[in-house]
Formats: structure tokens, C-alpha cells, sequence
């Protein structure tokens, strides 16, 4: 099933869902063995809605860019919900130098990677997730120059 993209209390310009789509199943399906059927949900919205999720279902008071709930009922079928915060996107992109539209492809594709396996607690595994990043960018956006 591709994957779907919402939009709750903002405006996100996604272009080409297609083949981001494509390219998340790809991901995943490299990752994990076995998926039969691979259904992602990315919901774009405010810091007030993502902060209310955060604190309901997570117990933590702070404001975040993500957050990723793995729904799957078995490990053949990925079934998810990834709230992304569109204003933390912005402001992250502003801190890192980034364009807007790069900085939320690495927040979508952080989401999948979660999926995956990849943690980021550590300094270790947030190194290991910072390449994943860079590379699933790299792949993403190769043919675009």
C-alpha cells in the first residue's frame, strides 16, 4: 500500500508522494525481511498538536519533530502512524542550514528508519541514524540537479 500523506492543522508542499512513496517501501523493504505489506501514515501538523500527542501517549512534556507510533499487529505487516511537527521542521531547517524541503525529507525518511530498527538514544546509534539520513537523502534526491 503506498504510503499517505495528511495534513492536520498546516500546510505542507510535498511534491511527487508517488515517488516518495515508492522509495519508503523500497527503504523499508531493504531493512526488514519478510514485509508483506508495508502501510505508512505521515501526518503533518503543529507543535501544539504533536506536543499534546507527546505528552498523552508518551508521558513527556516537550516539543518535538516526531514522533513515530509502530501499530504493526505482526512483523509481516508494517502498519504506523508519524506525526511530524511542520514548525519544527522549519526551525530545524533554519538551525542546520537547510532548505525546508530537505530538512522534512530527513524527518520523513527518520521515521521510516525508526521502522526499521534504527534507534538514536545513544551518541552511537544517533551517529548510525545520522549516515542512514544522509544516505536515504543522497538516494532520494540524486537525479534532481
Amino acid at each position: 500500500m503506498p504510503a499517505e500523506f495528511y495534513e492536520h492543522d498546516v500546510e505542507v508542499d510535498l511534491d511527487d508522494k508517488k515517488k516518495l512513496s515508492d522509495f519508503l517501501d523500497a527503504t523499508v523493504n531493504k531493512h526488514k525481511s519478510n514485509i508483506e505489506s508495508i502501510d505508512l501514515t505521515y501526518i503533518f501538523c503543529s507543535d501544539e498538536y504533536l506536543i499534546n500527542i507527546n505528552t498523552k501517549f508518551l508521558d513527556h512534556d516537550t516539543y518535538t519533530d516526531i514522533i513515530t507510533f509502530d501499530l504493526s499487529e505482526d512483523e509481516a505487516h508494517l502498519m504506523s502512524e508519524i506525526y511530524i511537527s511542520a514548525e519544527r521542521v522549519a526551525e530545524n531547517a533554519e538551525n542546520f542550514g537547510n532548505s525546508f524541503l530537505n530538512e522534512l525529507h530527513r524527518v520523513i525518511f527518520h521515521g521510516a528508519l525508526h521502522l526499521c530498527g534504527f534507534k538514536d538514544k545513544t551518541e552511537e546509534e544517533a551517529a548510525i541514524m545520522r549516515k542512514m539520513e544522509e544516505h536515504c537523502l543522497a538516494e532520494y534526491f540524486k537525479h534532481e540537479d
